[in-house]
């Protein structure tokens, strides 16, 4: 039977789907700008990854006690409405004829910085808007369509790329972030945020509490550690994806949007059986299950080769990990979620979030230069080889039994 979660949800899942297809029509943009336009190196074009999400996590870290005090659908809506701003100054630029390397590494920096911080309001307002038994399916939602635009989005993206120029998808990705600003103000109804007060500490302590609370909670630890390493290894390889089939093996753009938005059908399937099958088989075994799957995948890529051969193994490879993806992460944000208190959410979610962007931006840097020392074919066998590992930091099965409880209700209120 379907869940109903209401229209307050459902403004807030169409403000994240506008966006995420904006994301997905832009998907690899800034590379093929830096490949096509500036004529970057493998190395420069993991540069512009690491060095902007390295300093983009750092600005955003303070922003965590920030974002845990305060409303958080204005938060939400300023950071849309900065992320806006951002990105239309690139295509404003390039039409002037101006356009720089800089300019793309400060745009990745300040749009970053605003997505870790919405990303955390949002995360916190869904624990106060859903309840917790539908927190699930309301996460399988918003995999579903974040997989569905996925797919969507990169061939759409290629072939406005063909017709109209390398930014014309930026500045579609601009809009998106504009037209979400606008579906969170439709929402109606209360808000929260944690109050202040003596046991929230100062500045220091208000950013090291999300790290503290994280470590000393065995499953979240183990969640943590697990997602950040994986997302790391799996992220350090799309810029020398983009080096390779779009630099060495010549791929046309719209031949490069359909190698990774076909596949993302996968997830969409994925996140919609990820709520049946824990029902029938449990959480543990299909965390467990996806988890070690999605490692495995990931060690195809090391057979790409040029012309339609490579393409069709990017496509096979992909489709089998972003299916397992799929399962795996609405299961991974439900279970996160249901131990964090509400008072700590948004400090946690921003927590994790710049440590995860912290780790890609130093692997992307470690891969980059790993690729320009060998090649970037050697580096992607490379990360997918370590991978191989990483479920072992999968949560046994007693740290998953029961979630924490909620925080007492004295903790949060309604802005």
């Amino acid at each position: 039977m379907r869940v109903t979660l209401g229209p307050n949800f459902g403004w807030l899942w169409s403000a994240h789907a506008v966006s995420t297809y904006g994301t997905w029509i832009a998907f690899g943009a800034f590379p093929l700008i830096a490949v096509r336009v500036l004529h970057s190196s493998a190395f420069a074009v993991s540069l512009l990854g690491a060095a902007g999400l390295a300093v983009a996590a750092i600005v955003a870290f303070p922003l965590g006690p920030w974002v845990e005090h305060r409303a958080k659908r204005p938060v939400m809506i300023a950071m849309d409405l900065i992320r806006f701003l951002a990105m239309a100054s690139i295509p404003i630029v390039y039409f002037l004829g101006s356009l720089s390397y800089g300019q793309l590494l400060i745009v990745s920096v300040i749009s970053g910085t605003a997505a870790i911080a919405r990303t955390a309001a949002s995360g916190a307002y869904l624990k106060y808007l859903v309840r917790g038994d539908h927190l699930l399916v309301a996460n399988g939602r918003f995999e579903g369509t974040s997989w569905v635009a996925t797919s969507v989005g990169p061939p759409l993206g290629g072939a406005l790329i063909g017709l109209l120029g390398p930014v014309i998808t930026v500045a579609a990705d601009a809009l998106s972030y504009l037209l979400s600003a606008l579906a969170v103000l439709r929402i109606r109804g209360g808000d929260v945020a944690a109050p202040r007060g003596p046991a929230a500490g100062g500045r220091g302590v208000g950013l090291l509490r999300g790290w503290r609370f994280i470590l000393h909670h065995r499953a979240l630890r183990r969640l943590f550690l697990n997602s950040i390493l994986v997302g790391g290894l799996i992220m350090a390889t799309v810029p020398l994806l983009a080096v390779l089939l779009l630099g060495e093996y010549h791929f046309p753009a719209w031949q490069y949007g359909l190698a990774f938005g076909l596949p993302a059908l996968g997830g969409f399937v994925g996140a919609r059986l990820s709520a049946p099958l824990v029902k029938r088989y449990g959480r543990h075994r299909v965390m467990t299950v996806s988890g070690w799957l999605r490692s495995l995948f990931p060690l195809g890529l090391a057979f790409v080769q040029p012309g339609i051969p490579g393409l069709l193994t990017v496509i096979v490879v992909e489709s089998l990990l972003i299916t397992c993806m799929g399962v795996f992460n609405p299961i991974h944000a439900t279970e996160r979620l249901q131990r964090t208190p509400a008072d700590h959410a948004a400090q946690v979610l921003s927590t994790w979030s710049v440590s995860g962007k912290l780790v890609q931006a130093a692997l992307t840097a470690i891969w980059g230069l790993l690729a320009t020392l060998t090649s970037p074919l050697t580096a992607i066998t490379v990360s997918g080889v370590l991978l191989l590992a990483t479920p072992l930091l999968l949560p046994g099965r007693t740290h998953l039994s029961t979630p924490e409880p909620a925080a007492p209700t004295e903790n949060v209120r309604a802005a």
